[in-house]
């Protein structure tokens, strides 16, 4: 995870088969993010998306990660 991680507000939290993803807003940059930790792969990461696909971006990161 980045330093901004820190001072995020967590929106939304959804976990399932060992997947989590976490919607984030980081109130100094005025951002959102989409963190995604995938336990069965030991993989992770978090996308900058825009608020408009916020949720959509919540409910389908792999496509966005691709």
């Amino acid at each position: 995870m980045t330093a901004r991680t820190s001072t995020a507000r967590e929106l939304a939290l959804r976990e399932s088969d060992g997947v989590r993803v976490v919607l984030l807003w980081h109130p100094r940059e005025d951002a959102v993010t989409v963190s995604v930790e995938d336990a069965r792969a030991d993989h992770r990461f978090e996308l900058a998306v825009e608020r408009e696909r916020a949720l959509d971006a919540f409910y389908h990161p792999f496509a966005y990660a691709a």
